[in-house]
């Protein structure tokens, strides 16, 4: 059936209303992310980015491919920054504790390096609405494009993440880039659109890992179009599509090699990995394991890029997950579709749902243009439901862009039939819109009205979904209200993110990062002053079992502020607060360092302490034994 087609718009209304929302996303993103203290990950992207630049050097930061660290550090090829000296730690330390040591040295809390970077990863954030604008028009017409436009641009999921120097809008844009590219070599395949497609799908390769699941993505779209085709044509369109994408893959990974400089050895000469590939895949399974090193030993993927593959596979098999109030040890399937209903708009949700409705009635008509929109879109939420890591909604952005577009092809659909259908599609625009705003600038912590927004969502997840460090300017505008009030802090991303270097001179209080970092103070077992503690420490939402977080006696208590709608702040007058199993685990964590330091005295004095505090802490029982094994004669 052939699509309806909507009223004509003039060019100049067209393209002024593009530029129009290219003008305003720039301006909300830029200052939303102005006012954001540095995120979780983001001194770890941007110091390999220094450092590939200005050494060569891609194994501080495998965990990702290089393109968004190389395109935010662009606005530094001019600098020459100081660069903190290498200790040979894990490559996961080296690159976190460096990253921050390195801005908080060359930028400080002014971040004016950081605010560069952020509007140089930012054009991804406009060539997303764009994609999607120039996607939507050919698959749907002008006037379903500038409706999908509109929805990305004020996405408040795609907006909380649009200028942060991290991967997720990158992948966003390439996903859809190369299904985008795919389709229109289906349509007309000439070597110049074979070529396109195999770009776009060489960018997405080099933005982030889970690129491949293109691959699974375009399945049901080459078998659809196989199976479409007339009988006489079944074997030669099936020829066409398996030699197409073949021919797509090599020209992705011959885009992916120039991005690691075509250098197999991921650091340059002199230096290795801290933990050699063979070693860092050995726990994988068998197969899993010979599979990336038979690859590696013909030199076919770059060995950085190979150490992410394995890292991914690796964080898959233990990362807990938070969600609904409870932490699970693993994944849980139906984690990314609980996200979807609690961080989508109520106007998104419900213009998809009439979008699916015209579908199925055939009232929106191309069949082809909707099923290159669903179909992969389906397969990458089951993939991602099966994933093992379940920590927000920026790993499903790309969902995001694809219900947009699907709703500007639903609202064109509708909205052309009827006056009735088109003020209720209208409204549901508004609805999206309004939403959004009123949350405005905190995107991060967005939920929809039905789960109570924003000030609910700690309550129902955690991570990047609510909290990822994005509030230390705001922290320590409360600090200054308060001045001379002592203060205890549990910061999710400390030590990653140091406060202190925004002026926060709160106490650390030890969270599951200062175990493998450090960086927290020994806590007495009763604290007076004002508790601080940041969403994904209050969730516990790093721990395996809700039993280990040592601030879940919070959770029912009712905060005296809440800054930002993802950091409380708890008081109790003279009587303090008892925290026996956070000064136990803070001991507990010191004590490792110090075994690490032979400082065998110490150890033990501070393992009888934290078994005294809680008798009950079978890692306090366990450090105990540690450190009498060492014994003080070790000390140095």
């Amino acid at each position: 059936m052939a699509r309806v087609e909507s009223r004509v718009l003039p060019p100049i209304v067209v393209w002024a209303a593009v530029c129009g929302l290219l003008l305003v996303q720039a301006a909300l993103v830029l200052a939303a992310v102005h006012r954001e203290s540095l995120t979780f990950d983001e001194g770890d992207h941007m110091f390999a980015g220094y450092m590939m630049w200005k050494t060569g050097d891609y194994g501080l930061n495998p965990e990702h491919p290089p393109l968004v660290k190389l395109l935010a550090t662009v606005p530094l090829l001019g600098e020459d920054l100081w660069v903190p000296p290498q200790h040979g730690w894990d490559f996961k330390k080296e690159a976190y504790l460096d990253g921050r040591d390195w801005l908080a040295h060359n930028d400080g809390a002014s971040q004016r390096l950081v605010f560069r970077m952020r509007m140089a990863a930012g054009l991804l954030a406009w060539g997303l609405s764009l994609t999607v604008f120039f996607a939507t028009r050919e698959w749907f017409g002008e006037g379903a494009a500038l409706i999908a436009m509109t929805l990305v641009v004020f996405d408040p999921n795609i907006m909380a993440h649009s200028a942060l120097v991290t991967t997720d809008v990158g992948v966003t844009l390439f996903f859809l880039l190369s299904i985008w590219m795919f389709y229109r070599f289906v349509r007309k395949p000439t070597l110049g659109q074979l070529l396109l497609a195999g770009l776009a799908a060489g960018l997405l390769a080099a933005t982030k890992h889970s690129g491949i699941l293109l691959a699974p993505m375009l399945l049901p779209v080459m078998i659809g179009e196989v199976m479409a085709a007339r009988w006489g044509g079944r074997t030669q369109q099936a020829v066409r599509m398996v030699s197409g994408f073949a021919a797509i893959v090599l020209i992705a990974a011959g885009l992916l090699w120039c991005f690691y400089a075509f250098r197999y050895s991921a650091r340059p000469e002199g230096l290795a990995l801290s933990t050699s590939l063979a070693d860092y895949a050995a726990p994988l399974s068998k197969w899993n394991a010979a599979v990336v090193m038979g690859v590696a030993r013909f030199h076919l993927l770059p060995e950085s890029y190979l150490m992410g593959m394995v890292d991914v596979k690796r964080m898959a098999e233990f990362y807990p997950t938070f969600a609904l109030g409870t932490v699970y040890a693993h994944g849980q399937w139906w984690y990314f579709p609980a996200v979807i209903l609690i961080k989508t708009t109520l106007g998104l949700l419900a213009l998809n749902a009439l979008a699916l409705f015209a579908a199925v009635t055939g009232k929106m008509g191309r069949a082809r243009e909707v099923f290159y929109v669903l179909s992969p879109g389906a397969v990458y939420l089951v993939i991602a439901m099966a994933s093992g890591i379940d920590i927000g909604a920026r790993h499903i952005l790309v969902l995001y862009a694809l219900a947009a577009i699907f709703a500007g092809a639903g609202v064109l659909a509708l909205g052309v039939r009827s006056r009735t259908w088109a003020w209720v599609m209208g409204a549901l625009v508004v609805v999206h819109l309004a939403s959004s705003l009123m949350n405005y600038p905190q995107q991060m912590a967005y939920a929809n009205e039905a789960w109570g927004g924003a000030k609910n969502t700690h309550n129902l997840l955690s991570d990047a979904n609510v909290d990822w460090a994005q509030q230390l300017y705001q922290v320590k505008a409360w600090q200054d209200r308060h001045a001379g009030e002592e203060c205890w802090f549990a910061y999710f991303a400390r030590p990653e993110v140091d406060p202190a270097v925004y002026g926060i001179k709160c106490h650390a209080l030890p969270t599951a990062d200062t175990g493998w970092l450090g960086g927290a103070d020994i806590v007495p077992p009763v604290i007076h002053g004002a508790v601080v503690i940041s969403a994904g420490d209050l969730s516990g939402c790093e721990w395996p079992s809700g039993a280990d977080n040592p601030y879940r006696q919070f959770q029912g208590m009712l905060p005296a502020e809440t800054i930002e709608d993802s950091v409380f702040v708890y008081r109790n007058g003279d009587a303090g607060f008892h925290v026996e199993q956070a000064a136990a685990l803070s001991r507990v964590q010191a004590i490792r360092a110090l075994l690490r330091q032979h400082q065998g005295a110490q150890a033990l004095a501070l393992a009888k302490e934290a078994v005294k505090i809680d008798p009950e802490d079978e890692e306090a029982k366990t450090a105990l034994r540690n450190a009498e094994r060492q014994g003080p004669g070790n000390s140095q």
